[in-house]
């Protein structure tokens, strides 16, 4: 029976069993992560190069921004190299370090979501006092503290679920390094600790989303007094689908890290690894900014400045 000394390697879930159907997840993937790429490095740039949107909104959208690019460049690669190359293996090091800046990203990320839920609620319901509560250092003292708490969650959770005996064998029945499978690799009894840490960081993760939802509340009660029709339909389709690509995020992510094993499986697990780990990261250029008319004015303004380079 291994242990965790003894094992150098862990094996990741195999997405197809024909080598036409690996290719075909490579090209796939490679599609999602191109495009996740391509649109949060776009926004990174409209928002770096264009001074009229260096205020907090758009100093949040970019921290958003790296964390997409960061989390998807953490799980694809590796499940990528794997189908093309025919294998299942990642090192012991290369899947701590997978939990690690997985962990990090995504919890970044949600505590980010939560401090620009904070951001629209100032904007629209307490709009005289913006420029007060969210001035430039403000916003990067929330900004840090985003990126701190997921650093601090990022260590204690992958500190944790490493030090676990690991009496079950190697093979994690996911595409990437994800903690809940590998405590199903852990001894009888150990595994509780780590799993009592994950119910409390869920919990405080839902704090968080109570905080979300209480502020979109706050905020859809202020546009419903609107006198104007088009300033309802504004905030409107802006804010919905912002609280759904964040719904979706939450509950998938939720239901990865709370599931019942009598309801797991591979298909399932697949699915909502996918739907909080890959769909939002690809989205959120989408939801949050390319329908916003500033950053596509940038971004024709750098494309047109790129092209004129050319010529």
């Amino acid at each position: 029976m291994p242990n965790s000394s003894s094992i150098s390697e862990f094996l990741l879930l195999a997405l197809a069993d024909t080598r036409q159907l690996q290719l075909l997840h490579f090209w796939l993937l490679l599609g999602i992560y191109l495009a996740a790429l391509l649109g949060n490095g776009l926004i990174s740039t409209a928002v770096a190069c264009d001074h009229r949107l260096h205020t907090p909104m758009y100093f949040f959208l970019l921290n958003l921004a790296l964390l997409d690019l960061a989390c998807i460049s953490t799980t694809l690669p590796k499940a990528m190299a794997n189908a093309l190359w025919h294998t299942r293996a990642i090192s012991y090091s290369g899947c701590a370090a997978q939990v690690f800046f997985f962990v990090f990203f995504i919890s970044a990320e949600y505590s980010l979501l939560t401090v620009m839920s904070y951001d629209r609620y100032i904007a629209i319901c307490k709009p005289l006092h913006y420029g007060t509560l969210l001035g430039s250092r403000a916003c990067a003292t929330m900004a840090a503290a985003a990126w701190g708490t997921g650093l601090l969650n990022a260590v204690l959770q992958t500190a944790n679920t490493f030090s676990l005996p690991l009496c079950q064998g190697n093979a994690v029945d996911q595409f990437f390094c994800e903690i809940p499978h590998i405590l199903k690799l852990s001894c009888s009894k150990s595994y509780l600790r780590e799993t009592g840490f994950i119910v409390l960081s869920v919990l405080a993760m839902f704090g968080c989303f109570v905080f979300i939802v209480v502020s979109y509340v706050q905020i859809f009660r202020a546009v419903l007094r609107m006198p104007s029709q088009q300033g309802r339909h504004k905030a409107f389709s802006t804010c919905l689908p912002h609280l759904a690509v964040l719904s979706l995020f939450v509950s998938t992510g939720f239901f990865a890290y709370l599931m019942p094993p009598s309801i797991s499986s591979p298909l399932l697990d697949l699915t909502v690894a996918l739907l909080y780990s890959v769909v939002p990261p690809t989205l959120n250029p989408i939801i949050y900014s390319m329908r916003n008319k500033e950053i596509k004015h940038t971004l024709n303004k750098v494309l047109q400045y790129a092209l004129f380079q050319l010529q």
